[in-house]
């Protein structure tokens, strides 16, 4: 049996604390207690490593399902767009920080786990919900290909493509704070990422998300070629999955990232213990607070169905084994376990106080 939340948090933290070498950011872990007391919602996300320890203790049968490379932390907010190496505009899965193997149904889970707590007045039911996730995933293991917005999805890409006014905006806030210091190891990577790796930028630390808050992030930022240009760095450690359950350690990011359905962000980079991706207006995370309408609309749930079942099938040995698994499973089941998994999640949030 688990142990409270409080002190689950105080030995997850210890352990991150450790795991960073001293570097753990207070004030932002400091937000993210704050942010976990908000509601369920927030408290889903900023707690992966509990939901790692709890999610099988009460959805036991869920540990027999086959097993593949999954996203880990999955939710209505973990999905964006970016552009690929043709300059396409994509849409699909955001960060693959928790990435490990695992049974393949908890991706599903959690992802109707967490509309089931964003959604507002409950004016999305959770049949609804659980049906549209199902219905993609269903669609996207029989044919996989990643969500290329070019010519295709037009609701899709109305639902993610920045208004001018907007655009205007994103580059402001990145233009108010001044060059900071930061560790040698995070300038370096920065530096290799910019077009220009010898021309001069600025550095300042990043405060941005839920579940990674603590985490040192740095951004970068220069003018290349007439334009603003911005990059950021973040550090990654073992996902809470293998911490709690074993397995293979290393961090497995970027190869469920490069996957072979997917059209992969040329920026994303995974080494050294560190994540670097291009930010832009076009290269950026999907927020509830845009439009929690959107993200919980019958269209995007299946689109974030189909896309968790791309990321699945890029490992070709397991397809069949989850097609089968996944066809014999009962009228339902998702949407009790998501109704289980949530009130888990309430109950922890209640619990911390």
């Amino acid at each position: 049996m688990s142990a409270s939340i409080k002190a689950s948090a105080k030995a997850y933290e210890a352990w991150l604390a450790a795991a960073l070498d001293g570097a753990l950011v207070e004030a932002d872990l400091a937000e993210k207690h704050d942010r976990m007391r908000d509601g369920p919602f927030p408290f889903l996300r900023a707690t992966y490593w509990r939901w790692a320890e709890t999610v099988l203790e009460v959805c036991p049968d869920l540990a027999s399902a086959p097993k593949v490379l999954a996203i880990g932390d999955t939710h209505v907010e973990n999905f964006g767009c970016w552009r690929d190496a043709e300059g396409r505009l994509v849409w699909g899965a955001n960060d693959f920080d928790d990435a490990a193997v695992m049974p393949y149904p908890l991706d599903l889970v959690r992802l109707a786990a967490s509309a089931l707590l964003a959604r507002q007045d409950e004016a999305v039911g959770a049949r609804e919900i659980c049906e549209a996730i199902l219905e993609g995933y269903a669609a996207g293991l029989a044919a996989p290909q990643p969500f290329v917005l070019e010519r295709d999805h037009k609701g899709l890409r109305r639902a993610v493509v920045l208004p001018e006014p907007d655009r205007v905006a994103y580059w402001a806030k990145f233009a108010a704070p001044p060059s900071r210091p930061i560790p040698p190891r995070y300038r370096a990577a920065l530096a290799a990422a910019l077009p220009d790796p010898a021309a001069a930028f600025e550095t300042f630390p990043r405060t941005a998300g839920v579940g990674s808050l603590g985490r040192p992030r740095f951004v970068a930022r220069t003018e290349w070629r007439g334009g603003p240009v911005l990059r950021e760095v973040k550090a990654v450690v073992v996902s809470a999955w293998a911490l709690r359950h074993g397995g293979d350690p290393s961090i497995r990011a970027g190869e469920i990232a490069q996957g072979r359905f997917r059209a992969v962000d040329p920026h994303y980079r995974v080494a050294d213990g560190l994540v670097v991706r291009r930010l832009s207006p076009n290269s950026r995370k999907i927020e509830a607070k845009d439009s929690i309408d959107g993200l919980l609309s019958r269209d995007m749930l299946a689109a974030m169905g189909r896309e968790i079942a791309a990321c699945h099938a890029g490992d070709l040995d397991r397809v069949a084994a989850l097609q089968a698994h996944f066809a014999s499973q009962p009228a339902g089941w998702l949407r009790d376990h998501a109704k289980t998994a949530a009130r888990q999640v309430e109950a922890d949030q209640k619990a911390l106080g």
